[in-house]
């Protein structure tokens, strides 16, 4: 999608602070952290959200998932992370590109 400012940062058009990069996989520090520690993983083939997937995407799908805690323990949530993927825009979808969030390491996970 060559709108999407998630696609954009795939193809290198936007600056990002990256913590990760293979040839289908993007992760980088959030612009509006809510933690320490918000980093977004992000496949860099434009799928709009989770309704959109089947199970062409499975593989696609268990890396995302498989990276995170590799990527959070990088980050040094030793103790713990959060992940979330905001499905919709009634489930507070903002950029509708997939993506997961990861985050922790500070009051957000002391409040659960």
């Amino acid at each position: 999608m060559d709108d999407c400012i998630f696609c954009k940062i795939a193809r290198g058009e936007i600056p990002c602070k990256k913590v990760y990069e293979d040839d289908d996989l993007i992760a980088f520090h959030d612009i509006h952290p809510i933690s320490k520690v918000h980093i977004l993983l992000v496949p860099k083939l434009h799928i709009e959200s989770l309704f959109e997937c089947t199970s062409q995407y499975q593989e696609l799908l268990g890396r995302l998932l498989l990276m995170a805690p590799r990527l959070a323990l990088e980050q040094g949530l030793t103790k713990g992370f959060r992940t979330m993927i905001n499905t919709g825009k009634g489930g507070g979808q903002e950029v509708f590109h997939l993506h997961v969030h990861v985050f922790g390491g500070a009051a957000i996970l002391e409040k659960t």
